[in-house]
């Protein structure tokens, strides 16, 4: 996969060979010596022509020896300035840098041929690259630039897993802001992960500038069972009933022991069978604060064997009815007493201090809306409260329109007199979203007589047969285009009430759930009376952290998405009290192992041996420096040279 030219000697600075031609000096200097050689007459002429002819002999080849040394001594000077080197790449002019992506979800926890991928994959790395050799590597949730392995060994080893998981595009966007602004250098981003199918399509082409080299590591199964699901089926008596769902992706898989705790304390063993879609009950004690805990047993994936879950007590909904010569008879049968405490007031006689301590006020068939009311819902709906308003048969379009504008620029119409039929339902609106298990086409549909029309079609919940709505939702008001009195309509007698005011009532106060899911954006209020300059806290193991919180009316409002980052039982903690426990899971989405295929990819190299490709970067931006040798060389030979002027006569 890489290029697989053969290692040959480069230079940093060839431009030093510019320096050879000096090697000349020393040969003229030899050859052309100016010193002449003087004539002495002898008796014995034989004897001193022999004696002269050998020490010229030995003259010359000294010179020769000395020339010899000195030629080699300078060209290895020239060679060491030159700096040599022995590298695969064709010039060090062409630096490389290398980038590490090393995919450390929870599908990571899969068992390959060594091992699980992840714990496998860190070893391969720690072992196939150098220590010093300068790296960026990053993961899901932690990067490091410009560093060595030496310097991050021990924390790659004690690394953990991430609930995270980065898409391929986000892994090369990332990628590449590690890498330096050089535009000459030849970046490699070395992507290695069981790239597992995600919600979003896998790249096609990889159109980058860098050499994307992409690593897939398989399991040797995809066998994993989890727990997917609860609910909680209230009963009459002391007990409830707790519904749990699981999920294998195995199909030969016959049944999953299931075990139930609370707290430590374990409670219920049970079998999700294969005949039943892997799914049981346990009977439970009715009780607020219940802290359970499910789990299986799974030797594949482990992060989605556990499920945390909490029966928090919950906070009954204030609910006040305001009428206007109307009965509100059938909003109190909607909120009842178990879950609501329900009030009702005559509007000419309203007592505006209820108004503060209420969740959710329903203005039913009230026909105008005074000043001071409107004042007094404005600033009820801008600290969290929820406004239904249901007009009368002889509204004041005047009085509705200025309560209306403190939510949204549109109005309402002159009232219409024209029958219509209520037949649109939005299923995916949150107040209708769990009302029906399909969407119903042969419903028995409600109608009216007469409507408000409004400005929009827009923010619609139900509507009539020409589109125009019926009931809408602006922010924190929800608004009824026409009167509910039996004169004008049999929406009260309609099964569709029920479900549309009892969602709306717990839309305004949003009691925990069973559980939430970490690394998502979870919402619920806490009738707490907090005071000025006071927060609620989330505690766990010792731990706490400050979630975003809003002090509403008659609520406080908790927003978490990055924290919590991990599962398990959290306290709410006002002034060192718990007042009550909020449980969040990992979430499932990697629970499913099936994987992309990259057989078709373009624009990258896919390499199937981790091992291997890091063998090959590692040699490839591996150089062998030579200018030492040449400098110890030269430095030799003019020993050499010194030894010869001294001892050779």
């Amino acid at each position: 996969i890489f290029d697989k030219s053969i290692k040959r000697m480069q230079f940093l600075h060839p431009e030093y060979f510019y320096a050879l031609p000096a090697l000349l000096i020393p040969i003229f200097i030899h050859l052309f010596q100016l010193r002449r050689f003087k004539k002495y007459a002898f008796t014995n002429v034989a004897l001193l022509q022999k004696i002269r002819f050998q020490t010229r002999k030995s003259s010359q080849l000294k010179k020769w020896l000395i020339l010899i040394l000195r030629l080699l001594a300078m060209a290895f000077m020239i060679l060491a300035f030159s700096q040599p080197y022995f590298s695969n790449q064709k010039s060090t002019n062409v630096p490389s840098e290398t980038v590490l992506y090393l995919d450390n979800s929870f599908s990571m926890q899969a068992l390959g041929a060594n091992g699980p991928l992840f714990k496998r994959a860190v070893q391969d790395v720690i072992s196939g690259i150098d220590e010093g050799q300068k790296i960026s590597l990053f993961m899901n949730d932690i990067s490091y630039q410009s560093t060595t392995l030496k310097d991050i060994k021990n924390k790659l080893l004690n690394l953990n897993y991430s609930p995270n998981q980065l898409s391929l595009s986000n892994v090369i966007l990332k990628g590449a802001s590690l890498f330096s602004n050089s535009k000459s250098s030849l970046k490699t981003l070395l992507v290695i992960s069981d790239f597992q199918k995600q919600d979003q399509e896998l790249l096609a082409d990889i159109d980058t500038t860098l050499r994307v080299i992409l690593v897939p590591l398989k399991p040797l199964n995809t066998a994993n069972d989890y727990i997917d699901r609860i609910s909680i089926e209230p009963s009459l008596n002391a007990n409830n009933l707790l519904n749990v769902t699981a999920k294998t992706t195995t199909k030969s898989r016959d049944s999953i022991a299931i075990t139930l705790f609370e707290g430590d304390k374990i409670i219920g063993k049970s079998i999700l069978e294969k005949s039943k879609n892997y799914k049981t009950s346990f009977v439970i004690q009715k009780k607020d604060g219940f802290k359970g805990r499910l789990s299986i047993e799974d030797s594949q994936v482990y992060y989605d064997d556990i499920f945390y879950f909490n029966i928090p007590k919950k906070s009954k909904i204030a609910v006040l009815a305001i009428n206007d010569n109307t009965s509100s008879a059938f909003l109190k049968k909607i909120y009842s007493k178990d879950e609501f405490i329900f009030k009702s007031q005559d509007y000419k006689a309203l007592d505006f201090s209820q108004i503060k301590n209420t969740n959710l006020i329903v203005l039913n068939g009230v026909n105008d809306i005074s000043i001071a009311l409107k004042n007094s819902l404005k600033d009820f709906m801008t600290n969290g409260g929820i406004t239904v308003l249901i007009p009368g048969d002889q509204g004041n379009i005047s009085s509705y329109n200025q309560l209306i504008s403190t939510q949204t620029n549109h109005s309402l119409k002159p009232i219409k007199s024209q029958e219509k039929s209520v037949t649109g339902l939005e299923f995916d609106h949150f107040i209708l979203k769990e009302v029906f298990k399909t969407k119903v086409t042969n419903f028995q549909y409600p109608s009216v007589n007469s409507y408000y029309p409004i400005t929009t079609l827009t923010n619609k919940i139900l509507s009539f047969e020409d589109q125009q709505a019926f009931l809408s939702q602006f922010n924190s008001l929800f608004l009824f285009t026409a009167s509910l009195s039996l004169n004008n309509s049999n929406f009260k007698k309609s099964p569709l009430i029920v479900p549309t005011l009892y969602n709306i009532g717990r839309y305004s106060l949003v009691n925990p759930p069973l559980q939430y899911f970490t690394e998502t954006k979870n919402s619920f209020d806490l009738k707490v009376d907090l005071q000025k300059d006071h927060i609620l806290k989330l505690s766990r193991n010792k731990e706490e952290f400050i979630p975003l919180q809003s002090n509403l009316n008659s609520k406080v409002r908790i927003i978490t998405e990055k924290l919590p980052n991990e599962p398990g039982h959290y306290a709410v903690i006002k002034d060192n009290d718990t007042i009550t426990h909020i449980s969040y899971n990992y979430n499932r989405k990697e629970s499913l192992l099936a994987y992309y295929n990259l057989s078709d990819m373009k624009g990258c190299i896919i390499n199937n041996a981790l091992p291997i490709t890091l063998k090959n970067l590692n040699s490839e931006s591996n150089v062998t420096w030579l200018w030492k040798w040449f400098i110890i060389f030269a430095l030799i030979l003019l020993a050499f040279e010194m030894l010869i002027l001294k001892y050779f006569k």
